[in-house]
C-alpha cells in the first residue's frame, strides 16, 4: 500500500493537480484549503460541501497531519516559545510574541543549523534535516489552536510571519517557497507579501531565484561591516563576501515590491567584535547606496557563548551616527530572554 499524501505539503497548485488526478474539478483545491487555513478544520467528514464520494476518494490517498505540539514555555512579557516535537527525540522551535497591534510568529525552518554562525545557539546544535512543508506550515495552525485554546491577546488572528528561527530559511529553499505560497494564497492564510520576512544570512544564488518564485520581505543577517570580522563570526561569508551580497540585494530590490524600497539589516551588537567606530563607519560605507532600514539587536545570552553584549553606550552611539547620516534605525527590544525565546537563543533542545 502507497503511502498517504499529507495534504498540508501542498500549495494550491499542487492540490489542483491531485484533485484532477482523480477526477475531480481542480476548484476543489480552493475549497480544501479554506476548509484548513481559514475555518481550521483538519476532517474530510466536516467539509460539507464535499460530497461522501470524493471524501472516500480523499480517505484514501491522503491525509492532513500536523506535526506535535510538544511544551509551550510563557514569558514575563507575554512571548510563548513553542516547542514542536517532528521525529523521534527531533524538535524545532516556534515563537509567539503579542504586541499591542499586531501578533508575530517566528518560524524554524531546519532542525538544528549547519551554518555555525558563533553567536547563535542554533548554530551550536548538529543540523539534522530540512522541515517538510508541513512542519513549516504545522507550526502557524498549531499556534492557532493555542491562541484559539487559551484566549491570548483577545484571540487576534496572526498577522505577521517571520522565517527567523531555527535554520537557515534559504537552505530549504523549496520547502520554503511551498510554504510561503500558502501563507500568501486568498484561500489560505491570506497574509500580504509585506507581512511575511524571510531572514538570510545570505545564501547568495538562493536570492537569485527567490524574486523569480515569491516575493516577500527580505532581511539580511549582516551583523559585519567587513569581511575579516564577518568571517571570524559566520563562516559563510568565507564562501559569499559581503559586497557579493550587498550587490545581490541590490538587485532583488530592483524587483521585489513587498520591501517597498527599502532593505532590513539585521546587526547583533557584540562588544569588541563589531561595535567600534571604523565598525559602524565601514557599515555607512557599505549600504551608502542601498535604502536600508537597520536593526540593532542586542546580543542574547546562551550556555557556551563566547561573547558578550555591547553596552548601551555603544549601541547608542551606532544609533546616532547611523541616524545621522540619514539611515532608518531601530534596536531591537529582546522578547522572551527568560525563557530563551529571543534572537539567537533557540535550539530545539529538550531538557527533561
Amino acid at each position: 500500500m502507497s503511502k498517504k499524501i499529507n495534504l498540508l505539503n501542498l500549495n494550491r497548485e499542487g492540490l489542483c493537480k491531485l484533485f484532477l488526478s482523480i477526477g475531480e474539478y481542480s476548484f476543489r483545491s480552493n475549497q480544501l484549503m479554506s476548509w484548513i487555513y481559514q475555518k481550521d478544520c483538519l476532517d474530510f467528514r466536516k467539509m460539507t460541501n464535499f460530497s461522501s464520494n470524493l471524501i472516500n476518494k480523499l480517505e484514501k490517498i491522503s491525509c492532513i497531519i500536523l506535526p506535535k505540539l510538544f511544551r509551550i514555555f510563557h514569558s514575563c512579557d507575554g512571548t510563548i516559545k513553542i516547542l514542536i516535537e517532528v521525529g523521534y527525540n527531533q524538535y524545532i522551535e516556534t515563537v509567539y510574541i503579542p504586541y499591542k497591534n499586531r501578533t508575530t510568529l517566528c518560524l524554524s525552518s531546519q532542525i538544528g543549523c549547519i551554518l555555525d554562525c558563533k553567536f547563535c545557539c542554533t548554530g551550536k546544535q548538529p543540523f539534522v534535516r530540512n522541515l517538510f512543508v508541513f512542519e513549516i506550515i504545522g507550526q502557524i495552525l498549531l499556534v492557532k489552536k493555542m491562541i484559539n485554546h487559551l484566549k491570548l491577546n483577545n484571540n487576534k488572528s496572526i498577522t505577521n510571519i517571520v522565517f527567523m528561527g531555527m535554520g537557515e530559511p534559504l537552505l530549504n529553499f523549496k520547502n520554503l517557497v511551498v510554504s510561503i505560497k500558502i501563507i500568501l494564497d486568498k484561500f489560505g492564510l491570506g497574509l500580504s507579501k509585506r507581512k511575511v520576512v524571510i531572514s538570510t544570512s545570505g545564501i547568495i544564488p538562493a536570492i537569485h531565484e527567490l524574486f523569480k518564485n515569491i516575493d516577500v520581505v527580505l532581511a539580511i543577517s549582516l551583523h559585519a561591516s567587513s569581511d575579516v570580522v564577518r568571517d571570524s563570526i559566520m563562516p559563510i561569508n568565507k564562501r559569499y563576501k559581503i559586497k557579493d551580497l550587498i550587490n545581490t540585494v541590490a538587485k532583488y530590490m530592483v524587483y521585489s515590491r513587498a520591501n517597498c524600497g527599502v532593505i532590513s539589516i539585521e546587526y547583533i551588537m557584540i562588544d569588541g567584535i563589531n561595535d567600534t567606530k571604523i565598525d559602524v563607519f565601514n557599515l555607512i560605507n557599505l549600504l551608502k547606496n542601498i535604502p536600508s532600514k537597520i536593526n540593532l539587536i542586542p546580543l542574547n545570552n546562551f550556555s557556551g557563548l563566547n561573547y558578550s553584549c555591547s553596552n548601551n553606550k555603544k549601541i547608542k552611539y551606532f544609533f546616532d551616527i547611523l541616524t545621522q547620516y540619514g539611515f532608518i534605525v531601530t534596536i531591537r527590544k529582546s522578547r522572551g530572554a527568560d525563557i530563551y525565546a529571543s534572537c539567537g537563543q533557540l535550539s530545539g533542545v529538550f531538557f527533561k
